[in-house]
């Protein structure tokens, strides 16, 4: 039975990495001593091993230990062989990059689908999805492919931001962009705010968080979805 926390962001304003999901943590993780840590997205282009030090240091807060996949010399196995998997932020065409030339993607997907605990937040969450087309990142890389792990049955768009209405910018917003991307596609999109994630338990998927979240399909016109509703019914 899958098991998956997809968080929109790892850290909220004026809190420290992943400190608003660790009540969230503490439970998902229950039955894990130590977690496996995905550091391919590299968040500001740090090294694996300074990106996997600082998710480190914040899940000894609830008294886990996390090893980086990429200190394993055979990363399918290690992958098989997890307890729990973290996928932390970054840039999620570096991330998905990564992932098929280590040749795990599929790897990944078949451990999540038999229920290992995953936590993804930004480009780890992007990557649950069926493609990675609705990202918000600069493509820094090319990945031999977008397609991503498919545990969802849609994209997300995490850090899903409104238009300011007090804002002289008139630029594109995000609802202008997941619109083009309907023009030429037909999977649905998840808007995801700061401080929202997905908790999933087998096919539900809950929204969680005190927020809304924006809904788009082809087609039709744009949803707010409450806090609690599954997605599974949609």
């Amino acid at each position: 039975m899958k098991k998956l926390l997809i968080a929109s962001t790892s850290t909220l304003f004026g809190g420290a990495y992943l400190e608003y999901l660790f009540p969230q943590l503490e439970h998902h993780f229950s039955h894990c001593e130590s977690i496996l840590f995905i550091p391919y997205a590299r968040p500001g282009g740090i090294t694996h091993d300074e990106y996997t030090t600082k998710v480190q240091e914040a899940f000894l807060k609830i008294n886990k230990k996390i090893v980086g996949l990429h200190t394993f010399e055979d990363p399918i196995t290690a992958l098989k062989e997890a307890k729990g998997i973290f996928t932390g932020g970054g840039n999620t065409f570096l991330l998905v990059t990564e992932l098929y030339k280590q040749n795990v993607m599929n790897t990944l997907a078949a451990v999540l689908n038999a229920g290992t605990p995953y936590i993804g937040t930004s480009a780890g969450s992007n990557i649950t999805g069926i493609s990675m087309q609705t990202t918000n990142d600069m493509p820094i890389v090319y990945p031999p492919s977008f397609d991503t792990l498919g545990i969802l049955p849609f994209n997300l768009n995490p850090h899903y931001l409104d238009a300011d209405l007090q804002s002289k910018h008139m630029g594109e917003t995000r609802e202008t962009r997941i619109n083009e991307f309907h023009v030429l596609n037909t999977i649905p999109v998840l808007g995801l705010r700061e401080g929202s994630w997905l908790e999933v338990v087998g096919s539900d998927i809950f929204l969680r968080g005190t927020l809304t979240a924006r809904w788009f399909q082809k087609n039709h016109p744009a949803m707010e979805l409450e806090s609690g509703v599954n997605l599974n019914q949609l």
